[in-house]
């Protein structure tokens, strides 16, 4: 079993889901929302610093998902996104996990089987993989929706993998 964090990255709300991953089952372990509106910048990127490593201490997943940044038409939102997204990854350095990185297009299609699928979509996706009830908050939703991304990536990969290693005259 895989125990994958999945971050959603942003200056105002980060959103993080846990979900543990074995074979075809996934199950939610957790999600959340660090909240930093209304605070210094600075102050917003160390409170995303400090509170992802205490997401990571708590649930010791083993590999890491985080939304690629996609450009804004406002330079400097895109600036604070991008410092955002590194206050959250560097929040996870010190547990030396793989870092994994997915295009919020990718996220939904991996989800929808739509690259333009809306963000309503994606909810109901990750509500009915992960047999979740009730309203799930937006920024945890798609912060589960990457977690759930990779899982299912990884999972192609390591299939993709072991056809090649028997290609080769392996297992």
């Amino acid at each position: 079993m895989i125990c994958i964090l999945g971050i959603d990255p942003g200056s105002l709300f980060t959103g993080y889901g846990v979900v543990e991953n074995e074979g075809q089952n996934l199950r939610h372990v957790a999600s959340g929302c660090i909240r930093t509106e209304g605070r210094e910048f600075t102050e917003r990127l160390r409170e995303i610093f400090f509170g992802i490593g205490a997401v990571v201490r708590e649930f010791t997943p083993h590999e890491l998902a985080v939304e690629k940044a996609f450009v804004h038409k406002n330079a400097d939102s895109a600036l604070k996104l991008g410092q955002a997204r590194a206050a959250a990854i560097c929040g996870t350095l010190a547990y030396a996990l793989p870092l994994h990185e997915y295009t919020p297009r990718e996220v939904k299609l991996a989800l929808t089987g739509k690259g333009g699928a809306g963000k309503e979509q994606v909810q109901h996706m990750v509500k009915i993989l992960l047999g979740l009830q009730g309203r799930l908050q937006a920024d945890s939703a798609d912060a589960l929706a990457v977690a759930i991304c990779h899982a299912h990536s990884r999972a192609l990969r390591v299939r993709l993998g072991g056809s090649a290693a028997r290609r080769r005259g392996g297992r």
